[in-house]
């Protein structure tokens, strides 16, 4: 009898620990529950690096113009060579005012359409490169599969997906279609983050060994504005780290993800709901709130990296994105305070004065500061930061996304966001959900790029040579 209990038991701590599986998508391997991934169907190809060819006049139809929209519009507005061909929302009347928007300019009216399904007559039309989706995250992936069938290049807010199918539904019509899908992610355009990501490449920081983002902005104040409420309906069905992809997108490409190194596993940890739960109860009336107040992950790469993100918009914290990164001879902190550290030897090659009080254990003096921040301004800011800074979107940047996007494609040049990207920054909410839902339990981060990840020799903005 006990000979037949330890091979029972036996068989069960197998399945449990080694690699149990049914037909939930997903198993057990080493304690590590591991998604399943998808083989490539036929006709299906790689889109790292994709080209396609220039377009001299880029045609773009707009999805979405409550929020984020309007803005979006505005900034096209100054880029060059690009026609704003379409306008779509599901109230007309949000049309209407980003008509106006072209009108201000001294621009042709654009084409407009509303209701449930004027996206899609939006997306049936030949005379359009780009359809840029700003609407609610519910709404990103079936957007952006119908226009990338149609064969539209896509531009998506973040996140671009909310599950894991969604993610690889994003892939695959991408390979597919060979259309690009970039996500909007405007923070790894942040002046700060692309001058450390310009020094690392010159290799102030050393090796790099650690890297923190976040999410942290209270949201209180904006709850209602979101239209019928579809943010905080989201978050109060949804756990984990929902919206990880301001504090990840620049990590990401410090670390060359998916070019050179990947994210392999994840560990996730959150508090209960208090202020959340409030919120939903005034405004919804509900009684649950899955979304924790303050959610904290770590990840491990590859190549023996570790990453550290936070989620929090219900509690009275001041605005931090964290952005902090180690290396082995160097350090940068953007929040709250913006500033380095390197190892002495390093900054006196880099020919920086006034280091005199140079220590390991403080920031270098801000003159110090703003000499490297000068000496290592990235060559993207040196092309256009007095345009982005004078047409605005979030002190800049979000002109830079833009203008990079439009750059790309009017150059047949790799758009600096992939598919790929857009799919490893957006799974982080279903996974950090999944190592909750089990104890925080370790998740792997499913290789969407099926193999490919280290066929690029490190993380580079496409430029036409000079």
């Amino acid at each position: 009898m006990k000979k037949i209990y330890f091979i029972l038991l036996s068989l069960l701590v197998g399945c449990l620990m080694a690699s149990c599986h049914d037909d939930k998508g997903w198993s057990v391997v080493d304690g590590v529950i591991v998604f399943d991934t998808p083989q490539r169907e036929a006709g299906q190809q790689s889109v790292l690096g994709l080209r396609v060819a220039p377009i001299e006049n880029v045609r773009v139809g707009f999805i979405g113009l409550g929020m984020r929209g309007p803005s979006a519009v505005h900034r096209f507005t100054y880029l060059d060579n690009v026609e704003i061909k379409a306008l779509c929302d599901l109230l007309p009347e949000n049309v209407e005012k980003s008509q106006q928007i072209l009108k201000n300019r001294s621009l042709p009216t654009a084409s407009g359409y509303s209701g449930e399904e004027g996206w899609k007559e939006l997306c049936q039309r030949d005379d359009i490169d780009l359809v840029y989706i700003c609407t609610p995250w519910q709404k990103h992936v079936e957007m952006a599969v119908y226009a990338m069938e149609h064969g539209k290049h896509v531009a998506v807010e973040v996140p671009a997906a909310t599950s894991l199918d969604e993610c690889w539904a994003l892939v695959n019509t991408a390979e597919k279609t060979q259309r690009h899908c970039m996500m909007l992610e405007n923070c790894v355009y942040d002046f700060f983050e692309l001058t450390t990501l310009n020094m690392a490449k010159h290799g102030l920081f050393g090796e790099l060994l650690h890297a923190e983002g976040a999410y942290i902005h209270n949201l209180d104040p904006f709850w209602e504005a979101y239209q019928g409420n579809w943010r905080l309906a989201f978050n109060q069905a949804h756990r984990g780290d929902v919206y990880a992809t301001h504090g990840l997108g620049p990590v990401c490409q410090l670390f060359d993800i998916h070019r050179g190194d990947k994210m392999n596993y994840l560990v996730s940890m959150d508090t209960k709901s208090v202020n959340g739960l409030k919120t939903a109860k005034k405004l919804m009336n509900a009684d649950t709130f899955a979304n924790a107040d303050h959610t904290h992950t770590l990840i491990k790469t590859e190549q023996g990296r570790t990453i550290e993100l936070q989620h929090n918009v219900y509690t009275p914290r001041p605005y931090n994105r964290l952005y902090q990164v180690t290396g082995s001879e160097g350090f940068a902190n953007k929040y709250p305070i913006e500033g380095f550290v390197f190892e002495p030897k390093n900054l006196a090659e880099s020919g920086v004065a006034n280091h005199e009080d140079l220590s390991a254990h403080s920031f270098i003096p801000e003159t110090a500061r703003l000499q490297l921040m000068e000496q290592y301004k990235h060559p993207i800011a040196l092309e256009i930061e007095d345009k982005a800074k004078e047409v605005g979107g979030h002190g800049g940047m979000d002109f830079i996304m833009d203008y990079r996007l439009i750059y790309c494609l009017h150059h047949g040049l790799p758009l600096d966001q992939d598919v790929y990207d857009a799919a490893e920054w957006s799974c982080i909410g279903a996974l950090t959900a999944m190592s909750l839902e089990h104890n925080s339990a370790p998740v792997a981060v499913p290789d969407f790029t099926r193999g490919d990840w280290n066929k690029i020799d490190g993380y580079h903005h496409a430029m036409l040579a000079r």
